[in-house]
């Protein structure tokens, strides 16, 4: 059977990929955390799942090139130069990297991006997420990949169209934007909506995360499915064959 190493194996996530590792069958290589051994795991496991955190990126994708590995990246507040390395590793290893690793969120985008591609822009989106009160980055990597859906939809892009932060008196709301919204309490481990508003009717997508084994099940099966395959930047989507 092969075996998974987790980085960042003593935050939550971590904890909950941990159980389900050991639910599943599969051997577990062990687990770092910061200031561990990244290189010496990555050389005990087949494939590594990384919760860890974006100043640890680096490291990570280095020890998975040097290994010859896999490797999933579920961390979120990924910026532009995280990205850059990403697209280098994958070069040399197979690589999927995700806001989300929750199956059911991957279908939502999917339909988030259809439903943008077949409304028009007289559509207003919007975007609503909700977490614990300890997440630190906003709007949550799910929500953004979200919002990229709806971007690639529309064929625009999200930087230059997105709105968030509202307060005060803001003025009309511009066309064709992607607005963004982001609640933070108690212990919810996950509630993203996208709101498509036309005139006199609206749609909405939701999903609800009840537990954060649902993001851990996705993330071992992200890594399964990575076994074996080419160096290259993967996606949920090509998990699912959408």
């Amino acid at each position: 059977m092969p075996s998974f190493g987790i980085i960042g194996s003593k935050g939550a996530m971590g904890e909950a990929l941990h159980r389900v590792v050991d639910a599943s069958g599969h051997e577990w290589a062990g687990g770092v955390d910061k200031g561990g051994d990244v290189a010496g795991l990555a050389d005990a496991s087949d494939a590594l799942i990384d919760f860890s955190a974006p100043g640890a990126l680096q490291t990570n994708l280095h020890a998975a090139v040097g290994a010859g590995i896999p490797i999933v990246i579920g961390t979120t507040g990924l910026e532009d130069q995280h990205h850059a390395a990403i697209d280098s590793a994958a070069r040399a290893v197979p690589v999927l990297q995700t806001g989300n690793t929750s199956l059911g969120v991957t279908l939502l985008a999917h339909l988030v991006r259809e439903a943008a591609q077949r409304l028009g822009d007289d559509w207003d989106i919007e975007i609503v997420e909700m977490h614990h009160r300890r997440k630190v980055d906003a709007p949550s990597g799910t929500a953004l990949l979200l919002g990229q859906a709806a971007a690639q939809g529309r064929g625009i892009d999200l930087a230059a169209n997105r709105e968030s932060g509202r307060d005060g008196h803001t003025g009309a709301r511009a066309r064709g934007v992607i607005g963004f919204a982001a609640l933070r309490g108690g212990t919810v481990a996950g509630e993203h909506s996208v709101i498509l508003a036309g005139e006199e009717e609206r749609l909405t997508l939701s999903h609800s995360a009840e537990n954060r084994a649902i993001f851990a099940r996705g993330a071992l099966k992200a890594a399964e499915w990575l076994l074996g395959r080419d160096p290259g930047r993967y996606t949920m989507e090509d998990v699912l064959e959408l």
